[in-house]
């Protein structure tokens, strides 16, 4: 008796693919939506106020589940690294949909700093929201590329997703520390 890995299955490989095309397309979308349109999305009375906390929370601890992922893979821990990245990657997602929820209520902070800092701040807030869109994608195609079992494109795309990835959760977290005291 023959068993057939269904990961594998070309149809199956292809509904993948389009699920996560379409996801790497509409998260960004919907995203940016929220961000040049606060509000549009508003639930009244939604307590949200600890939510940036909570998402730099989430942020660091996706940081760290990244490095030992990282940690793991170097030391062909195959089944440890998958573990960490799994963590990784639902962590992410949980921030993602916490951020929508705060974004979604139109809750905008300025950022009050002066000066050299203000200049700091914005550049890591831009290349963090540039490097945050991309790495929507990057994500969903190097889990695709591990759950269809193609490992060396895993490989070449997850030296890409690691150190954007890495970035995008540890500046989420400075930009969050360098704007909270000006949090209404």
């Amino acid at each position: 008796m023959t068993t057939t890995n269904p990961v594998l299955d070309p149809g199956k490989q292809t509904k993948y693919k389009v699920i996560m095309g379409a996801l790497a397309a509409v998260i960004p979308l919907a995203v940016a939506v929220l961000y040049f349109w606060p509000g549009s999305f508003r639930i009244p009375g939604a307590e949200v106020k600890m939510l940036p906390a909570v998402n730099a929370v989430l942020n660091s601890l996706t940081a760290v589940f990244l490095l030992l992922g990282y940690y793991f893979i170097r030391r062909k821990e195959v089944a440890k690294h998958r573990a960490m990245m799994g963590v990784a990657f639902i962590l992410g997602s949980i921030f993602l949909v916490s951020y929508v929820a705060y974004h979604s209520q139109g809750i905008v902070t300025k950022f009050g700093g002066e000066g050299f800092i203000r200049t700091v701040y914005y550049f890591i807030l831009i290349t963090h929201i540039l490097l945050a869109a991309v790495t929507v994608g990057l994500v969903l195609f190097t889990l695709y590329f591990a759950l269809t079992q193609q490992f060396a494109k895993h490989r070449r795309i997850a030296r890409w997703t690691f150190p954007v990835w890495l970035y995008v959760s540890v500046t989420g977290v400075v930009v969050y520390l360098m704007i909270a005291p000006y949090y209404v």
